[in-house]
């Protein structure tokens, strides 16, 4: 009799239309190759929470941002606690699934940051700018995000947002990683042009700053992208760190760098099965 192989429910939303990307192309053959080792069913965000317990793992892939779900997404984060399941990536990630007030401790840290304050009375932490980015802490893909001049910046009425200057970038990149080894890279030349992306060779300094973050988000299983961009003077700057359902872009990549990704998934989930329910070593402690 055949061994049964670990059951994998994939959680995607096929229909969310992102801006210059196509979300459901990427999830329908990643998911594809994924069922060459696992039984995998994809499961749209609101189904989520119930069916999770008939599965070995779980894997939170291009879901949308989470406040078009926000309800559906809370009741399945309490339910995969309560019953300790497996999630792919693990519910203790502290950036992107956390909100963004990670940018503003960061910033306080010293980490290389884009300088970021939450409340009014920290701007005089900003440099001075010309024009500063207002954004929402638990904004995604520029949702509720407004550029404000100074000037518009001292009336403004500041809620639970972020506030950083505009930073004139040369441009943005980004480094992808499994677990907390590096992937891949693709940077967008043009700054207006976000995802028409291509592919970037990092240097050992690259390599390290992306890394700086990895380790400090501290997740030994599941997929991060590592956002930056490349400031006048010509340091990287980090602009966030998606650690819950990081679009990956991979269309992008040559053949031999996308199947070696896949390689590198399969083996993390199969570490985050080899594990206790729920458990996170990385986290612990």
């Amino acid at each position: 009799m055949r061994r049964a192989k670990p059951r994998i429910l994939y959680v995607t939303d096929l229909t969310y239309q992102a801006r210059g990307r196509r979300y459901c192309d990427e999830d329908i053959r990643l998911s594809a190759d994924l069922a060459e080792e696992f039984d995998v069913a994809l499961c749209h965000p609101a189904h989520a929470a119930v069916l999770l317990e008939s599965f070995d793992a779980t894997v939170v892939r291009n879901s949308g941002p989470v406040l078009y779900h926000r309800e559906q997404y809370d009741a399945f984060r309490a339910e995969a606690l309560v019953r300790g399941a497996r999630v792919f990536n693990p519910l203790t990630g502290r950036a992107d699934m956390a909100g963004k007030q990670y940018l503003v401790d960061l910033s306080v840290a010293g980490y290389p940051v884009i300088p970021t304050v939450d409340r009014r009375e920290d701007l005089g932490r900003l440099p001075a700018a010309a024009r500063y980015v207002v954004k929402p802490k638990l904004g995604a893909d520029s949702i509720g995000l407004e550029v404000l001049d100074a000037g518009q910046l001292e009336t403004a009425a500041l809620g639970d947002v972020l506030v950083q200057p505009l930073i004139p970038f040369r441009y943005e990149v980004s480094f992808y990683f499994v677990g907390r080894s590096f992937q891949y890279a693709l940077y967008a030349p043009r700054p207006h042009e976000r995802w028409a992306l291509e592919p970037y060779t990092p240097t050992a300094e690259d390599l390290a700053f992306a890394q700086l973050f990895v380790d400090w988000n501290s997740l030994a299983h599941g997929i991060q992208r590592v956002d930056a961009c490349r400031a006048p003077d010509g340091e990287l700057l980090l602009v966030e760190l998606e650690d819950l359902n990081p679009y990956l872009s991979l269309d992008l990549i040559d053949p031999a760098t996308r199947e070696a990704f896949v390689a590198a998934m399969k083996a993390s989930i199969r570490g985050l099965l080899a594990e206790g329910p729920g458990s996170d070593p990385a986290t612990t402690g």
